[in-house]
Parts: C-alpha cells; sequence; structure tokens
C-alpha cells in the first residue's frame, strides 16, 4: 500500500467498538461513484485505497486516537493498565475500551513527571507500598493504613456533607504521600466512562503512588473507591478495578475499605435482621448510610459479608441503589440548568485534581523545574490555563 498499513485503518476502528457503517458516519465518509461510504471504508482497510489527509484527521478523531498511530509499521499493543481486576480467573476479558486506554495512558504520562519531579527533590521511598499481601489479615491491613493516613473515623462522619467526609479521606492520604485524583473522562463529559466500566485505578509506585476514582461514581462512594484503590497499593497492586464479584483481590481490597469505613462491630443490628421486604431493607440501609457518611451500596455489601442477607438480596439492593442514584442524578442535571452559573472551570479542575498534586506543580513552576508545557501534561489542561488554575487560595507545596 505504500505510506500505510491498511491493518492500522481496521484495528483502529474495531477497537473504537465502531462498525463499518457507524465509523463511516462518525468520519463522514459519503457514497461516491457508485460506492457506499461503508465499502469505500472497507476499501481503506483492505489496502485498495488510500485516505487522504483530511479523513485521516477524520478517523483520528473518531478513533480516538493520535494521527501518527496511522503512520506506524503494526497496530500497537493495548495500552498497560497493569493487572485487569475486573476479569474473573479464567473469565473474559472485558473488551477494549479506548477511551479507558487513553485516560490510563494519559495518567501514566502525568504519573511519569510527577516521579520525576519527587526524584529530583530527592523524596523518600513510600515503603508502606507492596507490604501487603493477600495472606495479610484483612483486620490488620486495615489498622495499618488507618494508622499511616491517620484517619479518625469520629472525624470523618462529624463532617457536614459526604463531599466533606471525602475531603477529609483525601486531605489524610495526600498527607501520607499518595495522590488522589478524580478523574472519569478525557476532559469532556462526551468522554465520560461510565462506572460499569472502571471504578478507580491504583499505580503502585515507591515514589509517586497515585489513585484516581471515577467522579462518574455517586459521591458516596468516592471514600471506599479510595480506600479500595489504596488497599491496592499496600499490596503493590497496579490495575484498574470495577465491581466484580468472585475476584479474590478486589473481594479482599473491598473487605479492606469497608473495614475502614464500618468496624464489624456496628452492624451487629443487621446481624438478625429476619426476612424484611426489600424496600423496607433499602429504606433501613440508607438511615445507616446516612448517619455515617458512606454509601448504601457498601452498607449492604457489609450486610451481605456477615451473612445476614444472601447474594441475590445484596445484587437487587445494589441495583436499587444505582437506579435511584441515576434518577436522583437526572433531577439534580434539571435542577443545575434551571439555576444560573455554577462553579468555574478552574473551581471544578482544582477539586478533580487535588491540593497536593497542584501543589507540587505550583512549587516546581516557582522554582524553574517545571515548563508550562510539562506542567500542563501534569495537570491535564492547556499550556495557557495553568497560571489560572494555579492561582486564587493557597496551596499545600507538595503535600507538606
Amino acid at each position: 500500500m505504500g505510506t500505510f498499513n491498511p491493518r492500522i485503518f481496521e484495528w483502529a476502528r474495531s477497537t473504537a467498538g465502531l462498525s463499518l457503517e457507524e465509523a463511516a458516519h462518525a468520519i463522514g465518509l459519503k457514497d461516491a461513484h457508485g460506492v457506499s461510504g461503508p465499502n469505500r471504508l472497507g476499501l481503506l482497510e483492505a489496502g485498495k485505497e488510500e485516505p487522504s489527509r483530511p479523513t485521516l484527521v477524520k478517523m483520528a478523531k473518531a478513533y480516538r486516537r493520535p494521527l501518527l498511530v496511522f503512520y506506524l509499521d503494526e497496530p500497537p499493543k493495548k495500552g498497560d493498565r497493569g493487572q485487569d481486576f475486573r476479569t474473573l480467573p479464567g473469565g473474559v476479558e472485558p473488551l477494549y475500551n479506548p477511551v479507558l486506554d487513553a485516560l490510563l495512558r494519559d495518567i501514566r504520562g502525568r504519573q511519569s513527571i510527577l516521579k520525576s519531579l519527587l526524584e529530583d527533590a530527592e523524596a523518600e521511598r513510600l515503603r508502606f507500598v507492596g507490604s501487603a499481601t493477600l495472606e495479610t489479615p484483612v483486620q490488620a491491613l486495615s489498622e495499618r493504613i488507618t494508622n499511616h493516613l491517620k484517619f479518625d473515623l469520629r472525624v470523618f462522619r462529624e463532617q457536614k456533607t459526604i463531599e466533606d467526609a471525602f475531603g477529609y479521606l483525601r486531605a489524610a492520604a495526600e498527607s501520607s504521600g499518595i495522590f488522589v485524583l478524580l478523574v472519569g473522562n478525557l476532559g469532556s463529559y462526551h468522554t465520560n466512562i461510565p462506572i460499569e466500566t472502571f471504578r478507580g485505578f491504583a499505580l503502585a509506585d515507591e515514589i509517586a503512588p497515585l489513585v484516581v476514582v471515577n467522579d462518574n461514581d455517586a459521591l458516596s462512594a468516592w471514600a471506599f473507591t479510595a480506600l479500595h484503590e489504596i488497599a491496592h497499593l499496600w499490596l503493590g497492586a497496579t490495575g484498574v478495578s470495577g465491581w466484580v464479584d468472585g475476584q479474590p483481590i478486589e473481594q479482599y481490597c473491598n473487605d479492606v475499605a469497608a473495614q475502614i469505613l464500618l468496624p464489624p462491630r456496628e452492624l451487629e443490628e443487621f446481624a438478625q435482621i429476619g426476612k424484611p421486604g426489600l424496600e423496607e431493607l433499602a429504606e433501613r440501609i440508607s438511615r445507616f448510610a446516612d448517619q455515617r457518611n458512606i454509601s448504601r451500596a457498601m452498607v449492604a455489601y457489609r450486610v451481605l459479608r456477615i451473612g445476614a442477607i444472601n447474594e441475590k438480596t445484596w445484587k437487587q439492593l445494589r441495583d436499587l441503589f444505582y437506579e435511584d442514584w441515576v434518577a436522583q442524578q437526572e433531577r439534580e442535571a434539571i435542577k443545575q440548568k434551571a439555576r444560573e452559573g455554577g462553579p468555574s472551570y478552574y473551581v471544578v479542575r482544582r477539586h478533580r485534581l487535588g491540593k497536593a498534586l497542584l501543589g507540587i506543580a505550583d512549587r516546581s513552576i516557582r522554582e524553574g523545574v517545571l515548563t508550562y508545557t510539562r506542567a500542563a501534561k501534569l495537570l491535564g489542561v492547556k499550556a495557557r490555563n495553568v497560571e489560572p488554575l494555579l492561582a486564587g487560595e493557597p496551596l499545600s507545596r507538595g503535600g507538606e
């Protein structure tokens, strides 16, 4: 074919999850000379035609791939997710998701910049990373994490809102050297990644350990997800997480996170729960969760783990809570449209990045060791937005 390997075109389309018809429509490939748009795309993928430059640009955009990928000799390997904790042993691997892989590539790139800055500053290695195994008792690891983070459950529960409670946990994690990002898309709601695809990501590193929480999830679930990913750090396990039944490492990290947020002794009132109706049980769990700034789904999971309900009931509760949350999100969206204004772009960005990461970027720029271009990559914004992003309330200086 000359310049291009036609296998690249087929790979890029199929990994984007598009059929020939869908891709031709997305690219704007019209019928020409008696050949339909999908068939014209098929000819490109068969090596019988070459795309024009404008078509190539449209393909890159539709497939969410950098333009340079089309000039490779062979299709690239799948982005490094670390371990995929969403896969059951012997099960089918989750479908390739180009947006998720693009997000994880971006996170790894940002973490590499962060790590180099910390190494240049001679940051100490964090020995807790990889210090536990699945044989470590859940109680023991939950105590280690609680002590290292200096996390006080009473203070967590005293926060006025669930968002404030998560902020307290996040600050504790960042003070201990863990970076916590809220990321659920590639910078636009058009690329939102559903929680069915991923809930969190852990990047275990002794210099710059990082966890990502999918902020498309219910706010009440953020603390649990963050602690779940933090448990992955203690295991030294880099990878992407979902909600998978039967995956040993996921169940273990769920148990550790739940142990920290909801000690077993507090579940005594559910031990002899009897056989209430689903709605009555859901209401009881909701009241219990609201009093503790935790998610209802997590409480239901703990009730399952003590054997008070069976797996069928647990799944019914989980689905019920999820449907209720979706309905609530729709109501909030309607209210938001009715209101004028809202948080500014920079307020939202700062919240998602966290003070620790913003503080290191701010300090490094002032010390002349970080350019605005690299800072933009680290923070996931355009270079022109770096300065106004860092302006505002005083930032912590690298977690100090």
